[in-house]
């Protein structure tokens, strides 16, 4: 548990620290993602597998809402939440479009092909963000030999 004080002077108490390695911040996500989640892949599958139920389309629109948001929104934790979300959604929605006009110029556009590269695009989002957020390691350096005195230093 954290604890912190909202008049703390530089003797005063200081936050404790967080568990776990000190570059890592475990945070609770919210009750909501796991369900997030489920809904998002369930509108993917429903795709590429072309099953045809009523629930499809809002699902479908859910994960090509959701997936390139939560990438976006994973990359943007500096802000407050609002604006990171409204960014976040403003950003799916470029990255939509953006798929849908190369799909569209290439002569390939179909739902599966969209689903599949929407997809492709938020999880390398993803990776590249956890990636560069998570703490490196300090590159070992080479040892290197004693350079050799000068004649007659000696």
């Amino acid at each position: 548990m954290y604890t912190t004080s909202h008049h703390s002077s530089p003797g005063g108490p200081t936050p404790a620290a967080p568990p776990g390695p000190p570059g890592l911040r475990l945070r609770a996500l919210p009750a909501e993602l796991p369900v997030g989640l489920c809904v998002a892949a369930t509108g993917a599958v429903l795709v590429l597998f072309d099953v045809g139920q009523p629930l499809r389309a809002p699902l479908t629109f859910f994960f090509l809402l959701a997936a390139p948001g939560a990438a976006l929104a994973l990359a943007l934790r500096g802000l407050d939440p609002l604006s990171r979300a409204a960014v976040a959604l403003t950003g799916s929605i470029a990255v939509n479009l953006l798929v849908a006009q190369g799909l569209l110029a290439l002569d390939g556009w179909s739902a599966r092909g969209g689903v599949t590269a929407i997809a492709v695009l938020s999880g390398a989002g993803l990776v590249g963000t956890v990636l560069s957020t998570r703490p490196r390691r300090a590159a070992a350096t080479p040892a290197v030999p004693p350079a050799p005195e000068p004649p007659g230093a000696g």
